[in-house]
């Protein structure tokens, strides 16, 4: 959608300067406005991408905005979509007490999904088989070119069956003098009728990329996490989007994955397996495989947010049975990105391992003799990294790794280096020392001294 340039308002010449607008109030409310009421919702000529929205002014056009997105008008399609874009803006670290939740609004994520599926189905290819052409229009008529016009005709004149009813009408022109059309020269499917130019599927992508913003945007507020972690046609049409990332617009793979992100803690896998109504078929492993597409992805916005998506669905022990399986390929790909000198993959990366290490047995061996695996998650506590916590999710991996037995004999190569950790990093210093203690202390790993049996 096309973005909106904020004029500049400066005062009248020879006069004071108009006091701008403070951030997050609508133009003209400083003291010159000091009589309007608090209160009374901003002008739409007056709404800005930098401007709070009255939550008032969603209230009075809700079933407008609506009917708005089902209408496929552009006018009123275009409106929508920007009036939704401004109600679901929040700038970074605002707290919008009055923002629009989802909920309040009936139909309304139904009817920007359908923007979405409307784009989508025009760039998704479709296998070209002629259906039969069922219509009720004009069915009480004798000829409507449409349906029963061969009652009109000669018995001799009706078309094979097979053909359509439509066909007829061609049929019959040939008697007149006219040519014949081939049955292969049809068109395969009645929508092609409707088919777009170029600018009309550039203005369709950019209505679908508007629609798939602002579901991203409505899945940062509490208020809608649980309606859309339970909205089936929601969560289809996301992994839908990213798991046609090669071909799929970036921008809209972009929002689908971050939605997903967000609603991950409350997302079941198992939705797409349930008895809510269906609109694409989507299964769990093909979400998973998604996933996995997503996190073997090179653009790092993609991978990094793969990463954290598959360690907040792993909290979630149903969405297990069907994560695990990848287990090897995610453990592989992990370790690759604590190698990458991109921060935010690594700490996307430690946050994945942390929780894998954390909720299965199964997840620890199987990092534990991952290759790098250990020498990696060392490199970034000794580098360190710029944020703390990452470096303390990173040892305590460790010591998730040390205290399943068949590991110490792989981690005991390491001792030398998880001691000068101890010694040199006081912040790491009591997680080192567990570790070292589950290392040489168990009875398992003492040398058992030779016991000689004498007098017998």
């Amino acid at each position: 959608m096309q973005k909106r340039e904020q004029g500049k308002h400066g005062g009248a010449s020879g006069g004071a300067a108009t006091p701008a607008a403070k951030r997050g109030r609508p133009l003209g409310s400083g003291a010159t406005n000091s009589a309007a009421s608090p209160d009374a919702p901003a002008p739409s000529t007056l709404l800005g991408p930098s401007l709070q929205v009255h939550s008032t002014f969603a209230d009075q056009n809700n079933k407008r905005i609506v009917l708005s997105l089902q209408s496929g008008l552009k006018s009123e399609l275009t409106w929508a979509l920007n009036t939704l874009t401004l109600l679901s803006f929040k700038e970074k670290d605002e707290v919008r007490k009055d923002a629009t939740p989802l909920a309040k609004i009936p139909g309304l994520l139904d009817a920007l999904l359908q923007v979405i599926d409307d784009w989508r189905d025009i760039t998704q290819p479709r296998e070209l088989i002629r259906t039969p052409w069922v219509t009720l229009l004009g069915a009480n008529s004798v000829v409507t070119g449409f349906g029963n016009e061969y009652k009109a005709l000669n018995s001799n004149d009706i078309p094979n069956p097979s053909m359509g009813s439509g066909s007829s009408g061609i049929e019959a022109s040939g008697r007149n003098g006219m040519t014949k059309t081939d049955p292969s020269e049809w068109c395969l499917d009645a929508d092609i009728l409707f088919n777009l130019d170029d600018e009309g599927r550039a203005e369709r992508q950019q209505c679908a990329v508007a629609a798939s913003n602002i579901i991203r945007n409505f899945s940062f507020m509490p208020e809608n996490e649980v309606i859309m972690a339970q909205h089936r046609h929601c969560l289809e049409t996301a992994f839908q989007c990213i798991e046609n990332h090669i071909t799929e617009d970036e921008e809209l793979v972009t929002n689908a994955l971050e939605t997903i992100v967000n609603l991950a803690p409350l997302l079941d896998l198992r939705i797409f397996s349930s008895s809510k109504p269906s609109f694409i078929k989507i299964t769990e492993k093909r979400a998973a495989q998604a996933i996995m597409g997503m996190l073997g992805s090179s653009v790092k916005a993609w991978h990094c947010a793969a990463a954290e998506l598959l360690g907040r669905l792993i909290i979630n022990p149903d969405n297990g049975p069907f994560i695990i399986p990848f287990g090897p390929q995610i453990y592989k790909r992990l370790v690759e990105l604590l190698n990458f000198p991109a921060v935010d993959a690594q700490a996307a990366a430690v946050g994945a391992l942390y929780n894998l290490a954390e909720v299965n047995t199964d997840c620890r061996l199987k990092l534990a003799s991952e290759r790098w695996a250990i020498d990696r998650l060392l490199k970034v506590i000794k580098t360190p990294h710029p944020v703390p916590e990452v470096c303390r999710k990173a040892a305590i991996i460790l010591e998730n790794l040390v205290s399943e037995p068949q590991n110490r004999v792989l981690l005991l190569t390491y001792e030398n280096a998880f001691a000068e950790i101890l010694f040199s990093d006081g912040r790491y210093s009591d997680t080192f020392a567990r570790i070292l203690y589950e290392l040489t202390s168990r009875p398992s790993n003492k040398v058992t001294p030779a016991r000689g049996v004498w007098g017998i």
